[in-house]
Protein backbone atom coordinates (compact mmCIF):
# COMPACT_ATOMS: atom_id res chain seq x y z
CA UNK A 1 0.00 0.00 0.00
CA UNK A 2 2.96 1.97 0.87
CA UNK A 3 5.08 1.21 -2.84
CA UNK A 4 1.45 2.21 -4.12
CA UNK A 5 1.11 5.64 -2.55
CA UNK A 6 4.52 6.59 -3.28
CA UNK A 7 4.02 5.65 -7.04
CA UNK A 8 1.22 7.73 -6.76
CA UNK A 9 2.40 10.67 -5.16
CA UNK A 10 4.97 11.13 -8.06
CA UNK A 11 2.90 10.84 -10.70
CA UNK A 12 0.72 13.73 -8.74
CA UNK A 13 4.11 15.75 -8.78
CA UNK A 14 5.21 15.11 -11.74
CA UNK A 15 1.58 15.64 -13.94
CA UNK A 16 1.37 19.04 -11.95
CA UNK A 17 5.10 20.38 -13.22
CA UNK A 18 3.89 18.88 -16.39
CA UNK A 19 0.97 20.96 -15.99
CA UNK A 20 2.52 23.97 -14.74
CA UNK A 21 5.38 23.83 -17.27
CA UNK A 22 2.32 23.50 -20.73
CA UNK A 23 0.46 26.38 -19.11
CA UNK A 24 4.20 28.27 -18.71
CA UNK A 25 4.49 27.26 -22.18
CA UNK A 26 1.30 28.54 -23.76
CA UNK A 27 1.70 32.14 -21.88
CA UNK A 28 5.13 32.22 -23.46
CA UNK A 29 3.53 31.36 -26.69
CA UNK A 30 1.10 33.96 -26.55
CA UNK A 31 3.64 36.10 -25.65
CA UNK A 32 5.63 35.34 -28.32
CA UNK A 33 3.03 35.62 -31.07
CA UNK A 34 1.80 39.27 -30.41
CA UNK A 35 5.55 40.24 -30.25
CA UNK A 36 5.79 38.34 -33.96
CA UNK A 37 2.71 40.89 -35.02
CA UNK A 38 4.41 44.08 -34.18
CA UNK A 39 7.83 42.96 -35.78
CA UNK A 40 5.32 41.38 -39.00
CA UNK A 41 3.80 44.75 -39.12
CA UNK A 42 7.28 46.50 -39.21
CA UNK A 43 8.78 44.05 -41.07
CA UNK A 44 5.78 44.81 -44.09
CA UNK A 45 6.47 48.60 -43.77
CA UNK A 46 10.69 48.18 -44.29
CA UNK A 47 9.30 46.85 -48.02
CA UNK A 48 8.42 50.55 -48.63
CA UNK A 49 12.17 51.68 -49.47
CA UNK A 50 13.64 55.33 -50.48
CA UNK A 51 15.58 52.92 -53.92
CA UNK A 52 12.02 51.70 -55.08
CA UNK A 53 10.14 54.74 -54.71
CA UNK A 54 13.40 56.72 -56.11
CA UNK A 55 12.94 54.14 -59.10
CA UNK A 56 9.65 54.53 -59.56
CA UNK A 57 9.38 58.11 -59.68
CA UNK A 58 12.09 58.67 -61.87
CA UNK A 59 9.73 56.97 -64.42
CA UNK A 60 6.35 58.72 -63.53
CA UNK A 61 7.94 62.34 -63.62
CA UNK A 62 9.51 61.71 -66.50
CA UNK A 63 9.61 63.48 -70.21
CA UNK A 64 7.55 60.47 -71.15
CA UNK A 65 4.62 61.32 -69.20
CA UNK A 66 4.21 64.32 -70.50
CA UNK A 67 2.92 66.21 -67.71
CA UNK A 68 0.02 64.02 -67.11
CA UNK A 69 -2.57 66.58 -67.89
CA UNK A 70 -5.85 65.11 -67.97
CA UNK A 71 -7.11 63.69 -70.50
CA UNK A 72 -4.03 63.94 -72.44
CA UNK A 73 -2.13 60.92 -73.91
CA UNK A 74 0.52 61.64 -71.26
CA UNK A 75 -2.12 61.06 -68.65
CA UNK A 76 -3.56 57.86 -70.39
CA UNK A 77 0.71 56.51 -70.19
CA UNK A 78 0.60 57.33 -66.62
CA UNK A 79 -2.84 55.51 -66.18
CA UNK A 80 -1.80 52.42 -68.05
CA UNK A 81 1.90 52.49 -66.19
CA UNK A 82 0.06 52.04 -62.68
CA UNK A 83 -1.97 49.63 -64.16
CA UNK A 84 0.92 47.17 -65.21
CA UNK A 85 2.56 47.91 -62.01
CA UNK A 86 -0.06 46.37 -60.03
CA UNK A 87 -0.64 43.35 -62.21
CA UNK A 88 2.96 42.91 -61.73
CA UNK A 89 1.92 42.59 -58.09
CA UNK A 90 -0.58 40.16 -58.69
CA UNK A 91 -2.73 43.38 -57.13
CA UNK A 92 -6.42 42.42 -58.58
CA UNK A 93 -8.57 45.24 -59.39
CA UNK A 94 -11.93 45.61 -57.37
CA UNK A 95 -13.79 45.55 -60.45
CA UNK A 96 -12.67 41.98 -61.67
CA UNK A 97 -10.32 40.71 -64.85
CA UNK A 98 -8.38 43.39 -66.74
CA UNK A 99 -10.08 46.27 -66.11
CA UNK A 100 -8.06 48.73 -63.87
CA UNK A 101 -10.10 51.58 -65.10
CA UNK A 102 -13.01 53.63 -63.43
CA UNK A 103 -13.90 55.39 -66.62
CA UNK A 104 -15.08 59.42 -66.24
CA UNK A 105 -16.41 60.50 -69.79
CA UNK A 106 -15.97 63.97 -71.25
CA UNK A 107 -19.36 64.95 -70.93
CA UNK A 108 -18.57 65.23 -66.73
CA UNK A 109 -16.06 67.60 -67.07
CA UNK A 110 -16.10 71.49 -68.40
CA UNK A 111 -13.72 73.29 -70.23
CA UNK A 112 -12.72 70.86 -72.74
CA UNK A 113 -11.40 68.11 -71.36
CA UNK A 114 -10.91 65.21 -72.38
CA UNK A 115 -12.32 61.94 -70.78
CA UNK A 116 -10.16 60.69 -68.58
CA UNK A 117 -9.92 57.34 -65.92
CA UNK A 118 -9.16 56.77 -61.66
CA UNK A 119 -7.28 53.70 -61.90
CA UNK A 120 -8.40 51.50 -58.87
CA UNK A 121 -6.52 48.06 -57.02
CA UNK A 122 -7.49 46.83 -53.88
CA UNK A 123 -6.69 43.94 -50.94
CA UNK A 124 -9.59 41.85 -49.86
CA UNK A 125 -10.12 41.97 -46.16
CA UNK A 126 -10.48 38.68 -44.85
CA UNK A 127 -13.25 39.00 -42.03
CA UNK A 128 -14.62 42.45 -42.77
CA UNK A 129 -14.45 42.40 -46.61
CA UNK A 130 -17.22 44.90 -47.36
CA UNK A 131 -15.89 47.60 -44.79
CA UNK A 132 -13.32 49.58 -46.76
CA UNK A 133 -10.36 51.83 -45.99
CA UNK A 134 -9.56 54.36 -49.26
CA UNK A 135 -5.80 55.61 -49.46
CA UNK A 136 -5.50 57.93 -52.46
CA UNK A 137 -3.08 59.91 -54.65
CA UNK A 138 -3.88 61.90 -57.63
CA UNK A 139 -1.91 61.01 -60.57
CA UNK A 140 -2.79 63.99 -62.94
CA UNK A 141 -0.57 66.92 -63.55
CA UNK A 142 -0.41 69.87 -65.28
CA UNK A 143 1.10 69.18 -68.70
CA UNK A 144 3.45 70.97 -71.07
CA UNK A 145 3.30 74.95 -71.60
CA UNK A 146 2.86 76.77 -74.60
CA UNK A 147 6.84 76.79 -74.55
CA UNK A 148 7.39 73.14 -74.77
CA UNK A 149 8.14 72.96 -70.88
CA UNK A 150 7.42 69.97 -69.11
CA UNK A 151 5.74 70.19 -65.62
CA UNK A 152 6.51 66.75 -64.63
CA UNK A 153 4.93 67.20 -61.26
CA UNK A 154 7.23 64.91 -59.17
CA UNK A 155 6.56 66.20 -55.75
CA UNK A 156 2.72 67.12 -56.85
CA UNK A 157 1.69 64.36 -57.12
CA UNK A 158 4.03 61.89 -58.05
CA UNK A 159 5.11 61.54 -54.63
CA UNK A 160 1.96 60.69 -53.45
CA UNK A 161 1.23 58.42 -56.59
CA UNK A 162 4.32 56.20 -55.68
CA UNK A 163 3.65 56.09 -52.21
CA UNK A 164 0.22 54.21 -52.86
CA UNK A 165 1.59 51.66 -54.85
CA UNK A 166 4.59 50.75 -52.40
CA UNK A 167 1.97 50.97 -49.46
CA UNK A 168 0.02 48.69 -51.95
CA UNK A 169 3.14 46.13 -52.20
CA UNK A 170 3.44 46.17 -48.31
CA UNK A 171 -0.40 45.47 -47.93
CA UNK A 172 0.18 42.68 -50.81
CA UNK A 173 2.80 41.00 -49.44
CA UNK A 174 0.94 40.93 -45.64
CA UNK A 175 -1.86 39.09 -47.48
CA UNK A 176 -0.34 36.65 -48.89
CA UNK A 177 1.48 35.86 -45.53
CA UNK A 178 -1.46 35.42 -44.46
CA UNK A 179 -1.58 38.51 -42.60
CA UNK A 180 -4.12 40.26 -44.82
CA UNK A 181 -5.96 43.10 -43.05
CA UNK A 182 -9.06 42.75 -41.59
CA UNK A 183 -11.09 45.18 -43.59
CA UNK A 184 -10.47 45.34 -47.64
CA UNK A 185 -8.08 48.36 -48.40
CA UNK A 186 -8.62 50.16 -52.41
CA UNK A 187 -5.64 52.13 -53.51
CA UNK A 188 -7.79 55.15 -55.40
CA UNK A 189 -5.21 56.79 -58.23
CA UNK A 190 -7.66 59.88 -59.40
CA UNK A 191 -7.64 61.52 -62.23
CA UNK A 192 -8.50 65.86 -62.46
CA UNK A 193 -7.45 66.53 -59.73
CA UNK A 194 -5.42 69.83 -60.84
CA UNK A 195 -8.64 70.85 -62.97
CA UNK A 196 -10.70 70.63 -60.09
CA UNK A 197 -10.69 67.82 -57.56
CA UNK A 198 -12.70 65.92 -60.81
CA UNK A 199 -11.27 62.37 -60.03
CA UNK A 200 -12.39 61.54 -56.54
CA UNK A 201 -15.80 63.72 -57.37
CA UNK A 202 -16.45 60.98 -59.75
CA UNK A 203 -15.75 58.08 -57.41
CA UNK A 204 -18.23 59.58 -54.65
CA UNK A 205 -20.62 59.66 -57.01
CA UNK A 206 -20.25 57.06 -58.44
CA UNK A 207 -18.62 54.65 -55.79
CA UNK A 208 -17.49 50.95 -56.89
CA UNK A 209 -17.77 50.31 -52.82
CA UNK A 210 -20.62 52.45 -51.12
CA UNK A 211 -19.55 55.08 -48.95
CA UNK A 212 -21.77 53.64 -46.10
CA UNK A 213 -19.38 51.31 -45.79
CA UNK A 214 -15.74 53.19 -46.22
CA UNK A 215 -14.43 53.36 -42.88
CA UNK A 216 -11.68 56.38 -43.76
CA UNK A 217 -9.86 57.72 -46.53
CA UNK A 218 -6.04 58.81 -46.20
CA UNK A 219 -4.87 60.98 -48.73
CA UNK A 220 -1.44 61.60 -50.03
CA UNK A 221 -1.05 64.84 -51.84
CA UNK A 222 3.02 66.17 -51.87
CA UNK A 223 5.08 64.28 -49.26
CA UNK A 224 8.65 64.31 -51.35
CA UNK A 225 9.72 67.63 -50.48
CA UNK A 226 10.73 70.15 -47.89
CA UNK A 227 9.16 74.09 -47.30
CA UNK A 228 10.57 77.00 -46.16
CA UNK A 229 9.45 76.66 -43.01
CA UNK A 230 11.51 73.26 -42.05
CA UNK A 231 14.29 74.48 -44.03
CA UNK A 232 16.66 74.42 -40.61
CA UNK A 233 18.25 70.90 -39.96
CA UNK A 234 16.54 70.30 -36.60
CA UNK A 235 13.03 70.86 -38.31
CA UNK A 236 13.17 68.92 -41.83
CA UNK A 237 11.69 65.41 -39.54
CA UNK A 238 8.27 66.17 -40.06
CA UNK A 239 4.74 66.28 -42.47
CA UNK A 240 1.95 68.58 -42.54
CA UNK A 241 -1.56 66.30 -41.42
CA UNK A 242 -5.25 67.79 -42.00
CA UNK A 243 -8.66 67.10 -41.16
CA UNK A 244 -7.43 63.88 -39.08
CA UNK A 245 -9.46 65.61 -35.72
CA UNK A 246 -12.19 67.04 -37.54
CA UNK A 247 -14.99 64.20 -38.47
CA UNK A 248 -13.33 61.20 -36.41
CA UNK A 249 -10.81 62.07 -32.74
CA UNK A 250 -10.17 58.52 -32.82
CA UNK A 251 -8.71 58.47 -36.27
CA UNK A 252 -6.55 61.50 -34.77
CA UNK A 253 -5.63 59.79 -31.99
CA UNK A 254 -4.41 56.43 -34.35
CA UNK A 255 -2.49 58.50 -36.64
CA UNK A 256 -0.43 60.33 -33.47
CA UNK A 257 -0.14 56.32 -31.61
CA UNK A 258 1.18 55.48 -35.13
CA UNK A 259 3.86 58.03 -35.69
CA UNK A 260 5.01 58.05 -31.78
CA UNK A 261 5.31 54.26 -31.87
CA UNK A 262 6.78 53.86 -35.70
CA UNK A 263 7.88 56.83 -37.24
CA UNK A 264 8.28 59.48 -34.56
CA UNK A 265 7.87 62.86 -37.29
CA UNK A 266 6.82 65.93 -36.79
CA UNK A 267 3.63 66.34 -36.70
CA UNK A 268 2.69 69.70 -37.98
CA UNK A 269 -0.93 70.70 -37.90
CA UNK A 270 -0.63 74.24 -38.90
CA UNK A 271 -2.62 74.25 -41.62
CA UNK A 272 -5.32 72.28 -40.13
CA UNK A 273 -6.67 75.59 -38.23
CA UNK A 274 -10.09 76.29 -39.85
CA UNK A 275 -9.28 80.05 -40.14
CA UNK A 276 -6.21 79.23 -42.43
CA UNK A 277 -6.08 81.37 -45.14
CA UNK A 278 -4.55 78.58 -47.73
CA UNK A 279 -8.04 76.47 -47.17
CA UNK A 280 -5.90 73.32 -48.15
CA UNK A 281 -8.69 71.04 -46.30
CA UNK A 282 -10.63 71.86 -49.09
CA UNK A 283 -8.36 71.63 -51.99
CA UNK A 284 -7.40 68.01 -52.34
CA UNK A 285 -9.00 64.39 -53.13
CA UNK A 286 -9.93 63.79 -49.42
CA UNK A 287 -12.50 66.19 -49.23
CA UNK A 288 -14.87 64.87 -51.05
CA UNK A 289 -14.92 62.09 -49.08
CA UNK A 290 -15.29 64.11 -45.90
CA UNK A 291 -18.24 65.56 -47.28
CA UNK A 292 -19.67 62.75 -47.37
CA UNK A 293 -18.99 62.32 -43.21
CA UNK A 294 -16.00 59.85 -44.27
CA UNK A 295 -13.04 60.42 -41.83
CA UNK A 296 -10.12 61.66 -43.42
CA UNK A 297 -5.87 62.52 -43.01
CA UNK A 298 -4.50 64.94 -45.80
CA UNK A 299 -0.88 64.27 -45.61
CA UNK A 300 1.17 67.00 -46.67
CA UNK A 301 4.68 68.86 -47.17
CA UNK A 302 3.41 72.15 -47.77
CA UNK A 303 4.26 74.38 -51.03
CA UNK A 304 8.18 75.44 -52.37
CA UNK A 305 9.37 76.97 -55.08
CA UNK A 306 8.61 74.56 -57.20
CA UNK A 307 5.27 74.16 -56.92
CA UNK A 308 3.76 73.64 -60.60
CA UNK A 309 6.21 75.09 -62.25
CA UNK A 310 8.70 72.91 -64.69
CA UNK A 311 11.31 73.22 -61.91
CA UNK A 312 9.45 70.24 -59.87
CA UNK A 313 11.96 66.80 -61.22
CA UNK A 314 12.31 64.19 -59.06
CA UNK A 315 16.03 65.01 -58.41
CA UNK A 316 14.90 67.29 -55.73
CA UNK A 317 12.57 65.00 -53.97
CA UNK A 318 14.19 64.07 -50.29
CA UNK A 319 13.29 60.28 -50.67
CA UNK A 320 14.40 59.16 -47.27
CA UNK A 321 12.21 61.42 -45.80
CA UNK A 322 9.32 60.66 -48.19
CA UNK A 323 9.80 57.15 -47.52
CA UNK A 324 8.99 57.58 -43.52
CA UNK A 325 5.85 59.55 -44.32
CA UNK A 326 4.70 57.01 -46.82
CA UNK A 327 5.42 54.34 -43.76
CA UNK A 328 3.28 56.40 -41.54
CA UNK A 329 0.29 56.55 -44.11
CA UNK A 330 1.08 52.51 -44.04
CA UNK A 331 1.10 52.24 -40.45
CA UNK A 332 -2.27 54.59 -39.64
CA UNK A 333 -4.15 52.40 -42.25
CA UNK A 334 -3.01 48.98 -41.14
CA UNK A 335 -4.74 49.93 -37.69
CA UNK A 336 -7.47 51.58 -38.85
CA UNK A 337 -7.95 48.43 -41.32
CA UNK A 338 -7.63 46.34 -38.62
CA UNK A 339 -8.83 46.96 -35.20
CA UNK A 340 -12.08 45.15 -34.44
CA UNK A 341 -14.74 48.27 -34.37
CA UNK A 342 -14.63 50.53 -37.21
CA UNK A 343 -13.91 54.60 -36.42
CA UNK A 344 -16.43 56.48 -34.22
CA UNK A 345 -17.45 59.23 -36.69
CA UNK A 346 -17.85 61.99 -33.43
CA UNK A 347 -17.46 65.06 -35.64
CA UNK A 348 -20.47 65.84 -37.85
CA UNK A 349 -21.91 69.00 -37.09
CA UNK A 350 -19.24 70.68 -35.46
CA UNK A 351 -17.37 72.13 -38.70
Amino acid sequence: MRNILVIFIGLLFLYSCGSSQNSSNTGSSSSNKAKEDGLDVESYAKTITSKELKDYLFTFAGDEFEGRDTGEPGQKKAAEFLKQQYKKMNIPSPMGGDDYFQEIPESYFRGGIKSSENVLAYVKGTEKPDEIVVISAHYDHVGVDGNGNIYNGADDDGSGTVSLLEIAEAFAKAAKDGQGPKRSILFLHVTGEEKGLYGSKYYTENPVFSLENTVANLNIDMIGRIDKDHEQEDKRNYIYLIGSDRLSTELHNISEEANTKFTKLNLDYTYNAKDDPNRFYFRSDHYNFAKHNIPIIFYFNGVHEDYHQPSDTPDKIEYDLMTERAKLVFYTAWEVANREKRLIVDGVGKE
